[in-house]
Parts: structure tokens; C-alpha cells; sequence
């Protein structure tokens, strides 16, 4: 594969990095490496760079013996900004939460979990178990309402003028970078990762009344539509009003805890409490002014603490969509993934690229050539001839290091697998008679040897195929076709027919199909390309686009070999006019 050399273990590279950079700061200590994530809607395959980068690196910090802490924040905190699209259980009366936090706005209706951001965490809990992602989980609700970072806090407000200077130094530079960043428009994608990754574009505690850093929740109406008008350091006495209901009140903040601290505060107070090493963060906050940067300054300058080691991760896109777009009103989820592809490819897209590489995750026909590049690695690390990079990628795609994760026992082809599924249509029966029949020699007795993989290809075929390009084998033969045959053409079939019975295996159909042209041309029906005229590919394909209408009424279809081993001897016999 062309980035093979590319890739040679980045996972490694910041493994060291972060390993000597943990014990020069907290020698003895477990290394804590972060992550954050705003459930304020479906968490989506972009969001998941986020969590698998630095899960990657923790992974090989663990396998080195070394104790280490993977931290999720969830940022169920965060203001509810607004309404997604397209979540199923949701309508246009949920706006009326914009504002307060993600845990006190409603669950989409019919969902069993007590608030939004426990509705779309789940989700990604349930993923990241499925892809054996070990994390430490952190509410951010939790640790704000339970007085947690109420030190950090009173010291925040107590060095808000300096905070504020600091911000002040990149204030003059938000609009060339805003400038800087719309030459290149981005994506649906992009911006879903953008409006999910965090704050970014938050108030950064600006006010009328001066700089504070802290944003109280309203004690009426529950919104973050507050002012801070007023506030004693000695006293720790604040006053703010709400500019959604006019509601005024005056706090005590060393007991108080109905609020948090603006972003650009919110994020380096984090890494200073936690003692985190290693934090990678999206193109959203990695430009200049943006949060990381400024995060970087504020740490060190207010908190006593270090900037984490900090790659920028590229955005990741989507290769077609089907179904997806429509009926969820964005991008797709790890769930999503999950459910057509195995956990293993899916954590090898994340670990065979560099954080800022940019790749692309696949829905559409793309999936089949994708599993068949996995499958072709996997033989080449059993049998030693892959790359190292190749070998790194693989290990840590197929497990961690708790162990292996759960695999299909008998890898069949996934191209091969939806194809039978898609001629099918999932009848159990008639997908065991197929399968057993690819390989007489060493055939398959139960379903189960071929799963989960071949769930994944029936999950891709029913959701994913749109329904004008599912194959339907035709109940009677296309009579009019035979008739119209010429002396050729009907000799072609009668080869063909003849070879069923001893050729009856995939491999043996691949030869008897590929052979008919070779054979009626005058050349052995095993001979190899080079002693072939080119004329033999386009009587090859003619050959084959005879068959597919024969036996599906169009021009191409599944691969002919499995699909003759789908549709049955008799019944081919029958729709090729015997």
C-alpha cells in the first residue's frame, strides 16, 4: 500500500514522546492522555479521531508496561445550541432548551436514557466497547455541579484581568484567521466536526461590566443567556442577570455551583487539573487564536500547569451514504460503522493513517475493495512479508493490550459475502448451502464459522445498496434471448453447461467462466494473459454480459461464479435454456 512508508508507526513515534515527557513531569505517575466530546447530538465518525488517536497511543504505552489513564470528558455541560437535524424522536419544540446545559435539556421522545447528552453518550459508549477502547469516563456536569474545580474557579476569577490580557494579545487576530480558513469551505462533514468538537467559537467572557472568565446558568429559567454584572474577590459575592427572563440574583461562588468557566478557560484548567499528557485536537481549534493555542498560553500563565503534546487531526470523510444522509440529517456514527464493517477494519482506517492525514471512511461499493486491501494485509503479516508499518497498523487494528478482540473464525471474502446476501435476501438455508459450496474441499458446516462478518455484509446490502441495484434472478428464462442467439453464442452456454458438474466450486466456476472465450477462441482454457490476444477480454465480456441477463435481466451483477453458486446448478440449467 502507497502509504505504508508514510505511516511507519506514528503510534510509536508519540508513544516515546509521551512516555518522556510524562515522567519529566510526574515521575512514577500513570500517564494521562484526553480526549473531549460534546454529546449534543450523534457523535459521529469524525468525532471518533478524537477519541482513537490518543487511545492508540495509550494502547502502546500500556503493551510497554506502563500504567496509563485514557480520559473521555464528556462535555455534557455545554450549552445546548441547537436543534439537529434529523434525530428521529425530536421536533421543533426542543429549541426552547437552547441554552441550558446538555444534561437538562429533555431525550429525544422514546428513549431510555433521562437527558439528551446521556441519549447520544450511550451511543458512543456502546461503540467504543464494541472497538475495545478502554477509557475513564468524566461528566463534566458532575465535576462543575459537585464543586470539583471550585478552586480553580475562585482562582480563574481572581486572575480574570490577567486571563483577560492574554486574550486580548489574539482578539486582533481573529479575523485574518477567520479569513485564513474560509479559503477553503468545509464540508458537511467538516462542519458537523467542527460544531461538535467543543466550544470553539464560544463568548470568551466578555462583558459590559468587564472580563469574566465564569458564566453562571440561570436560576429562573435554567439558560446560559447571563451577564455577569458584578463580582467581590474577597466576599467572592457575583451578581449576574439573565437577559432571557430578566431575572437578576446575587451568588456566593465559594458555594455556588450552577455554572462554568468560558472555553478558553474551561479547556487549560482541564489540563492542568487532570495532568494531561497527551490531547490531540481538530483543524477547528488548531489555527491561529483558536483554543488550543490560546489554551497553551493560559495554562502555564494562570493554572501552573503544561500545554499537553498536541498533534492536529484531519477531518474524516464519508464515501457515500445511501440511506444515511436522509434519514439521519448528518454524518454517520461509529454505531453506523459498526454495523457494516467489523471493529477491526474500522479501528485500522484510524491506526494505518497519521492524525493529519485525512481519509475516508466507506458506505458504498468502496467497503468491498477496503476489506479485500484488509484481507490482502492480513496474509501478508501471517506469512512475514508485510511491511513494518503494514505489521504495526494490523496488531493494533486486531486488538490492544487486553487481548484480541472477538473476530470472524473463517474470513470470507466480503465481497462474496454480500453478494450472496444480496441474492438471498438473507434466507439462512439457502446462505449455508451457498457458502459450503465455495470451497467442497474444505466447506463450511455452520454460519457461525463466517460471522459477525457476514451480519456486517447483509446489514451493508439491506441499507446501504439502494434497491435498483439489488439482484433479482429471474423466475423463467428469457426465451426471446435464447431464440435470438447465434451459432456462437449458444456454443458459449453449451460449454458452460457442460463444465457445471466438475467445475461446481468457486474456484472451479471462476475457471469454467473465464475459460468458455479462451476455449471457443482455439486456446487452452487455462491460458495465461500474455499468450492471449486482447480480442479474448472483449469476447470475455460479452460472454459475461450474456450470462448476467440471463440469469438477472441486466448487464452486470454480483461475480458470475458466486453468483451461479447462488442461484444452483438446476436453476441455471433452467434459465440458460437446457
Amino acid at each position: 500500500m502507497a502509504q505504508s512508508t508514510e505511516t511507519t508507526d506514528w503510534v510509536s513515534r508519540f508513544a516515546d514522546e509521551v512516555i518522556e515527557e510524562s515522567e519529566r513531569r510526574a515521575p512514577g505517575k500513570p500517564v494521562v492522555v484526553a480526549s473531549g466530546l460534546s454529546p449534543s447530538g450523534p457523535i459521529h465518525l469524525g468525532n471518533l479521531r478524537e477519541v482513537m488517536t490518543p487511545h492508540l497511543v495509550a494502547d502502546e504505552i500500556r503493551r510497554r508496561g506502563h500504567e496509563v489513564r485514557h480520559l473521555i470528558s464528556w462535555d455534557d455541560y455545554d450549552r445546548y445550541r441547537k436543534v439537529p437535524n434529523g434525530v428521529p424522536g425530536t421536533d421543533a419544540s426542543w429549541a426552547e432548551h437552547i441554552g441550558r446545559p446538555l444534561t437538562a435539556v429533555p431525550a429525544p421522545q422514546g428513549s431510555p436514557y433521562p437527558n439528551w447528552a446521556e441519549h447520544f453518550k450511550a451511543a458512543m459508549v456502546e461503540a467504543l466497547a464494541e472497538m475495545g477502547v478502554e477509557f475513564d469516563g468524566i461528566s463534566q456536569t458532575e465535576q462543575y455541579t459537585s464543586g470539583v474545580y471550585r478552586e480553580q474557579i475562585l482562582h480563574a476569577m481572581k486572575h480574570r484581568g490577567d486571563i483577560d490580557a492574554i486574550l486580548d494579545q489574539y482578539r486582533t487576530k481573529k479575523a485574518p484567521a477567520k479569513k485564513q480558513q474560509s479559503q477553503k469551505p468545509l464540508d458537511e462533514a467538516e462542519l458537523e466536526a467542527a460544531e461538535g468538537s467543543g466550544a470553539a467559537a464560544e463568548d470568551d467572557g466578555t462583558g459590559s461590566a468587564g472580563y469574566f472568565p465564569y458564566k453562571p446558568y440561570c436560576g429562573d429559567c435554567g439558560k446560559d443567556l447571563t451577564t455577569v454584572t458584578a463580582y467581590d474577590d474577597d466576599t467572592t459575592e457575583l451578581t449576574y442577570t439573565c437577559a432571557e427572563c430578566a431575572f437578576s440574583e446575587t451568588v456566593r461562588l465559594s458555594e455556588f455551583n450552577r455554572g462554568k468557566l468560558v472555553w478558553k478557560v474551561d479547556w487549560p484548567m482541564r489540563w492542568a487539573y487532570e495532568g494531561v499528557v497527551f490531547e490531540p485536537s481538530g483543524v477547528d481549534h488548531s489555527s491561529p487564536g483558536s483554543s488550543f493555542q490560546v489554551g497553551g498560553r493560559i495554562v502555564g500563565g494562570i493554572f501552573g500547569g503544561k500545554q499537553p503534546i498536541g498533534p492536529m487531526y484531519a477531518f474524516v470523510g464519508i464515501s457515500g451514504m445511501a440511506k444515511m444522509s436522509s434519514s439521519k440529517g448528518g454524518v454517520p456514527t461509529p454505531g453506523d460503522a459498526l454495523k457494516i464493517m467489523e471493529p477491526q477494519l474500522l479501528r485500522w482506517l484510524y491506526a494505518r493513517r497519521r492524525p493529519n492525514q485525512s481519509f475516508k471512511i466507506a458506505f458504498d461499493q468502496e467497503i468491498q475493495r477496503l476489506y479485500d486491501e484488509w484481507d490482502k494485509l492480513a496474509g501478508k503479516v501471517a506469512d512475514g512479508t508485510a511491511l513494518p508499518g503494514d505489521v504495526a497498523a494490523h496488531a493494533r487494528a486486531v486488538g490492544t493490550a487486553a487481548g484480541e478482540l472477538p473476530r470472524t473464525p473463517r474470513p470470507m471474502a466480503y465481497r462474496t459475502l454480500a453478494s450472496v446476501a444480496d441474492i438471498t435476501a438473507g434466507a439462512e438455508d439457502q446462505t449455508l448451502r451457498i457458502l459450503s459450496e465455495l470451497d467442497p474441499a474444505d466447506p463450511i458446516t455452520s454460519l457461525d464459522e463466517v460471522r459477525p462478518r457476514l451480519d456486517r455484509a447483509e446489514a451493508w446490502i439491506n441499507t446501504q445498496v439502494p434497491a435498483d441495484q439489488r439482484t433479482v434472478v429471474r423466475a423463467e428464462a428469457d426465451t426471446d434471448l435464447l431464440k435470438s442467439l447465434d451459432d456462437q453464442g449458444r456454443a458459449s452456454l453449451r460449454l458452460l453447461l457442460d463444465g457445471l458438474d466438475t467445475h461446481w466450486s468457486l474456484d472451479g466456476l471462476t475457471h469454467l467462466v473465464y475459460g468458455v472465450p479462451k476455449v471457443q477462441a482455439g486456446f487452452p482454457a487455462d491460458a495465461g494473459p500474455k499468450e492471449l490476444p486482447a480480442e479474448i477480454k472483449v469476447a470475455q465480456r460479452t460472454f459475461f454480459a450474456l450470462l448476467y441477463h440471463l440469469l438477472v435481466g441486466r448487464d452486470t451483477g454480483p461475480r458470475l461464479p458466486t453468483l451461479l453458486l447462488a442461484v444452483g446448478q438446476e436453476r441455471v440449467r433452467k434459465l440458460l435454456g437446457e
